[in-house]
């Protein structure tokens, strides 16, 4: 996989959080002028095996706390703890539903009202059930000197997906959320048909 550098990164400032103390770093891309994040703590060099979060955007669990999915208690976790280990990076990248963008996610919310599941409704507007990709995180993570990476995840294709982008992945670290009544379907779809490592989960009734 051919990855072209393509972003240009801005300044790096303090970012005191209720989750601990970063550094902020805005990165965007020359072509499509996406803005992206990187949420630092502590300096790395090409040989550190640094604990690491690729966090994709999700407004409604991120900004507004829903509790259709897992993603804001995944990020606050992620910052938690890193900030516990006194070192690591949180990459926050525009990739709003698994990459289809905020008003095609709330149509595939409305397709899961009506029974479709989440890779149902995916595939049922067109998309593929998921369309990020990790060459932009992998660019970031090059312009800070990190190569290696202890990453935070539960979804076996954001590994392979880091890997093809040159990242090594030297282990996985799992976050996983406790489920409520509206994200078990949400959570068992992840287990079952996207693979994730989902070992807590108690399927619904």
């Amino acid at each position: 996989m051919k990855v072209d550098k393509n972003i240009e990164q801005g300044e790096r400032v303090s970012l005191p959080t209720k989750y601990g103390h970063f550094e902020i770093i805005p990165f965007q891309e020359n072509e499509n002028k996406l803005e992206h994040i990187a949420l630092v703590k502590g300096e790395f060099s090409s040989e550190d095996v640094v604990l690491t979060r690729i966090h994709s955007a999700c407004a409604t669990g991120d900004l507004f706390g829903s509790l259709r999915c897992d993603c804001g208690e995944q990020l606050i976790k992620a910052m938690e703890l890193i900030e516990q280990e006194g070192k690591g990076l949180l990459v926050y990248l525009q990739q709003e539903g698994r990459g289809i963008g905020l008003m095609n996610k709330i149509k595939a919310y409305k397709l899961q009202e009506e029974g479709y599941d989440t890779v149902d409704a995916n595939l049922h507007l067109g998309f593929r059930a998921d369309e990020r990709n990790y060459n932009i995180a992998s660019q970031i993570l090059d312009a800070l000197h990190i190569r290696k990476v202890r990453l935070m995840t539960n979804n076996p294709d954001k590994i392979l997906g880091m890997e093809l982008a040159g990242i090594e992945v030297k282990k996985r670290i799992p976050l996983e959320i406790r489920q409520n009544k509206f994200n078990v379907d949400y959570l068992t779809t992840k287990q079952e048909r996207m693979n994730h490592f989902l070992h807590h989960l108690k399927t619904a009734e």
